[in-house]
């Protein structure tokens, strides 16, 4: 019977120890599987608003808000901006860094921000209007 126990800790501790696996959100329009196995992603539109902006670089540690989680051609990944602009974002910590995050996707053909990788929680129309477009951020 102890040899039972030490295996299952053994095997907790073997899980617990894994990487994390990137998290994605179900029924996130962005994400489509092709039919010879590729895939096509698609990301936010750039603002006119946004392009004249200096972009926060993933790397500059010039950003202060929640990371946008952003799924890209490159896969997961945390970018300052929701536009996923070259050199704004980086791979996703999701898992192994707790940190204020907000999950981007593509939802009855309208962008949002979403406050957890579920279309369920807390979502606001990303180019809406304030006060209606301000996200729901939560440290995950």
């Amino acid at each position: 019977m102890k040899a039972v126990h030490s295996l299952a800790a053994v095997a907790a501790l073997t899980l617990a120890s894994e990487p994390a696996i990137a998290q994605f959100v179900r029924g996130n329009e962005a994400h489509k599987a092709l039919p010879n196995g590729s895939r096509s992603v698609e990301t936010p539109p750039l603002t006119a608003a946004a392009s004249r902006r200096t972009a926060c670089q993933a790397d500059a540690g010039c950003h202060a808000g929640s990371w946008h989680m952003v799924e890209t051609a490159g896969g997961l990944q945390e970018c300052t901006e929701a536009y996923a602009r070259p050199g704004t974002c980086r791979a996703s910590s999701y898992g192994s860094v707790k940190r204020s995050r907000l999950w981007v996707v593509k939802s009855g053909g309208k962008w949002l921000q979403c406050q957890y990788p579920d279309l369920g929680s807390k979502c606001v129309d990303m180019f809406a209007r304030p006060p209606a477009n301000l996200p729901f951020d939560a440290v995950q």
